[in-house]
């Protein structure tokens, strides 16, 4: 599922791949707008199965991450509010989640947007965040020729 689901440098919220052309993709706005656009080849685009969390070991996926999440806030939007919230508050939740993330590599601002795409996954009914992801033939989003 997180396979398809995109972020797009310098556009907020989160998008589903729809189509792919052969020079942009066509990608759909995940809330209730449901805007189509097309993601050229100069849009920096993210497919979020791609993201991994810095920790002091190994990376962790984002679908690690989001699951650790869900069942913190028991499949519901999350208990505090990104925007509002102070760094000492929101290092404190995070580190609910994800006890040894790397403090020096991890922002605020990456912490922030986790939670806003958690909200944005949550509200539009996809949360099946373990679903494998392994690429198919042909499925890679970056593959814009």
């Amino acid at each position: 599922m997180l396979q398809t689901i995109l972020a797009i440098s310098g556009k907020p919220g989160l998008y589903k791949l729809i189509s792919r052309g052969k020079i942009n993709l066509i990608v759909e706005s995940i809330d209730g707008a449901k805007k189509r656009m097309p993601a050229f080849g100069t849009d920096r685009v993210t497919s979020l199965a791609d993201i991994a969390m810095f920790t002091d070991a190994d990376d962790v996926p984002l679908k690690d991450v989001l699951t650790s999440l869900k069942k913190k806030e028991e499949g519901q939007i999350c208990s505090i509010d990104p925007k509002k919230t102070d760094s000492k508050d929101l290092r404190e939740f995070f580190s609910e989640i994800l006890p040894n993330y790397d403090r020096d590599r991890v922002h605020d601002s990456d912490i922030r947007k986790l939670i806003s795409w958690y909200n944005i996954l949550i509200q539009n009914e996809i949360s099946d965040f373990e679903e494998d992801m392994k690429p198919t033939e042909g499925d890679n989003v970056d593959d814009r020729k």
